[in-house]
């Protein structure tokens, strides 16, 4: 199991930008694929992006696909969510999440990830 705890939300206007931090520890963090997530209060999960083990893939959901950018540090056990050009339907919790050992491919299915972190929450105004 790992922990995550996510950091870097706040309250941004349209058009600006936040970097999310997602610091893990508890086992490797190199050994599996890691996610963001995000969910605004009524709605389902969505998926917006995810990396390999290696954090040589990355995949992204349709909606913020060329505005955000997804990365990792392995030897600094984090991982990142670089938002640019940010909309107010991008206010949401945003959750960083990692699979299991030895999974390494990133997926857009939440099911596909074990561990969670609470949560941080952005908000863009217009």
């Amino acid at each position: 199991q790992v922990q995550l705890v996510e950091s870097g939300g706040g309250l941004v206007q349209a058009g600006g930008s936040l970097r999310l931090s997602c610091a893990a520890s508890g086992r490797t963090f190199s050994s599996s694929a890691m996610g963001w997530f995000r969910q605004v209060p009524g709605k389902e999960r969505e998926f917006v992006a995810a990396v390999s083990a290696s954090g040589g893939t990355t995949t992204y959901g349709s909606s913020v696909k060329g505005r955000f950018t997804i990365s990792r540090d392995n030897a600094k056990n984090t991982m990142y969510l670089q938002m640019n050009n940010l909309k107010p339907e991008d206010t949401a919790v945003y959750h960083c999440a990692a699979r299991r050992v030895f999974r390494n491919l990133p997926t857009i299915e939440s099911d596909d990830y074990n561990d969670w972190g609470q949560g941080t929450q952005v908000t863009v105004s217009s």
